[in-house]
């Protein structure tokens, strides 16, 4: 699917399913946090959360301080009703209208989250761009999470088809610019009450030698 498609595909789900409606709503965004709070970054960390439409991450982080968070996504009215819910603090949140698989970003990262963009990516191009992407963008040392569905996972998303992995798989795929911290298998249990599996892996950005 090319990006014009993808963001058609993505308006429509958010002009025509509410923000409990989807399979990845989560009240809170439990493991994310989790592995945010491990590496104890500092309130000024530059934080990117990657697909991250109207979901509840930036929430939580405002709540906790954080005062430099991006947020992006293919789909604007996703953006748009985060921003709608969340009214005045809205404005202290860097909001990025951008396919993540050609995505260009102006600065560098302390931590880049994704739990919803990379298991899209099916063609191989995509893949390396994106890859491309995160290692130019990440700062040095700075840390990579990634969520995916696992090999036990769903092979469709939201009528998508999407690409599985497996802790291996993501090692192989990052091992160039990164490195592997930890991994969790997770299941998460969607409005539906269908249960999805997870892989979730942490990396830190190597020093370029």
């Amino acid at each position: 699917m090319d990006t014009v498609n993808r963001k058609s595909h993505w308006e429509n789900v958010y002009q025509t399913k509410q923000l409990t409606e989807v399979s990845w709503y989560q009240e809170r965004p439990d493991i994310s946090l989790d592995f945010l709070h491990k590496y104890e970054l500092p309130k000024t960390a530059r934080i990117i959360d990657v697909g991250g439409g109207d979901g509840l991450l930036v929430d939580h982080l405002l709540a906790e301080g954080f005062e430099n968070v991006t947020v992006l996504d293919i789909s604007e009215k996703a953006l748009e009703r985060a921003k709608a819910r969340l009214g005045e603090k809205a404005s202290l949140v860097k909001w990025v209208v951008s396919d993540a698989a050609t995505f260009k970003p102006k600065e560098k990262y302390d931590f880049w989250h994704d739990r919803a963009a990379f298991h899209f990516f099916t063609k191989e191009k995509d893949i390396k761009h994106y890859i491309k992407t995160v290692q130019q963008s990440i700062a040095p040392s700075g840390y990579l999470v990634l969520g995916t569905f696992s090999e036990n996972g769903p092979d469709k998303c939201s009528g998508l088809p999407i690409k599985q992995y497996s802790e291996a798989a993501m090692k192989e795929r990052l091992q160039q610019f990164f490195e592997k911290l930890k991994c969790l298998t997770v299941k998460h249990l969607t409005p539906s009450e269908k249960v999805q599996e997870f892989v979730f892996c942490s990396f830190r950005r190597m020093a370029v030698v």
